[in-house]
């Protein structure tokens, strides 16, 4: 069994998407309400709508849609975690995904991480990037 994040956006999915392929360093995979057979997409949404978008990061997956009834205020009561494998990974992720956005704990050593911090990137999703912490 396998938690997967599926975040959800107001009419920026795409945008989003294109963002988190570059942080990730990952091809982002995106499906819009024009891909999809007539009949089949959203209801009343735009043929720019995304359906589903996911990109695949050492064996997991970050996924997510617009929701077209969202009313694109605040996400709250949850952060996408994510283990760099060293500091230096830690802080090229952490840096990328802060860009525009907002710290909300600059990334530092901590007792229980080599690593840690904590954000709200500029599409309103909350953030952790830590490191394990060393054997022993």
């Amino acid at each position: 069994m396998s938690f997967t994040p599926y975040l959800f956006f107001s009419g920026n999915c795409a945008e989003a998407f294109r963002f988190y392929g570059d942080v990730f360093e990952a091809e982002p995979q995106v499906m819009t309400n024009a891909d999809v057979p007539e009949g089949e997409g959203m209801p009343d949404a735009p043929p720019s709508t995304v359906m589903h978008a996911a990109i695949e990061f050492r064996g997991g997956f970050l996924m997510g849609s617009d929701d077209p009834t969202g009313d694109d205020g605040p996400k709250v009561g949850f952060s996408v975690a994510i283990t760099a494998a060293d500091p230096p990974e830690a802080n090229r992720l952490f840096d990328a995904l802060a860009a525009g956005g907002t710290v909300t704990m600059p990334i530092s050593e901590t007792f229980f991480s080599p690593a840690f911090g904590m954000l709200v990137d500029r599409f309103g999703i909350a953030w952790i990037v830590d490191t394990a912490p060393a054997e022993g």
